[in-house]
């Protein structure tokens, strides 16, 4: 089976610095696998590297059957990244936001709209521009917008963050449905109790190279 991320000896460069320092990687379709690791390890990067927003160094960079040392462009419709940054305008409003990235993925309004139910967005806070959100609000919106896409590949950066115990709960299901339907996903996370239950692996990142590989639990297996 070819991988869906395939990286071999990945390094990149943040300024002079190698957030990646020669990763060797492959996770394959319908896989959701944990990045585990201390702040400044590498994850950020290698997530933005697989959305194609970061070029490599040296090394080889293949995602969704792409090689990113020639075309990085050729994967961001593809793939969907959820970072720190909630990337919605924030003085749009809540739909506003959701018609623009339902049409920049050739989705639809209903799409859109689709994807705030799905994520439990209030119809109150349909017409409201997203700076007046708090952040749980914001981080939902920001969910659905990556949602409504229907990526490939998933890519999330901290997915619980701003979130309350029922949001924590949504987006665990919302990962475990991409990857029942075929999608991947690739998620950065702290929260290890809860992150290792929903994850099928995980690999440890320190320093910008991989340190081993863990694999699931039986209880995660079962559930999977």
């Amino acid at each position: 089976m070819s991988a869906i991320v395939h990286l071999r000896s990945a390094v990149a460069l943040i300024g002079r610095f190698p957030a990646l320092a020669g990763v060797n990687l492959d996770v394959h379709a319908g896989e959701i696998l944990l990045l585990r690791g201390p702040n400044g390890a590498g994850k950020t990067t290698l997530l933005g590297v697989c959305a194609g927003l970061i070029g490599l160094s040296t090394g080889e960079a293949v995602v969704l059957g792409e090689d990113l040392t020639r075309n990085r462009r050729a994967v961001r419709r593809r793939v969907g990244l959820l970072g720190h940054d909630s990337f919605l305008y924030q003085d749009l409003s809540v739909v506003e936001n959701l018609d623009f990235w339902s049409r920049a993925a050739a989705a639809t309004v209903a799409d859109g709209r689709a994807a705030l139910d799905r994520l439990g967005v209030a119809s109150r806070l349909f017409e409201l521009p997203v700076h007046s959100l708090s952040a749980g609000q914001r981080r939902r919106v920001s969910f659905a917008a990556m949602i409504c896409r229907r990526p490939e590949l998933w890519l999330l950066d901290e997915p619980h963050a701003g979130l309350d115990s029922a949001g924590r709960d949504l987006v665990d299901g919302l990962m475990s449905e991409a990857a029942t339907s075929g999608a991947t996903v690739l998620f950065a996370s702290h929260e290890l109790d809860r992150a290792e239950h929903v994850a099928h692996r995980s690999v440890t990142i320190s320093g910008g190279v991989i340190l081993d590989e863990t694999p699931p639990s039986t209880e995660t297996r079962a559930d999977s």
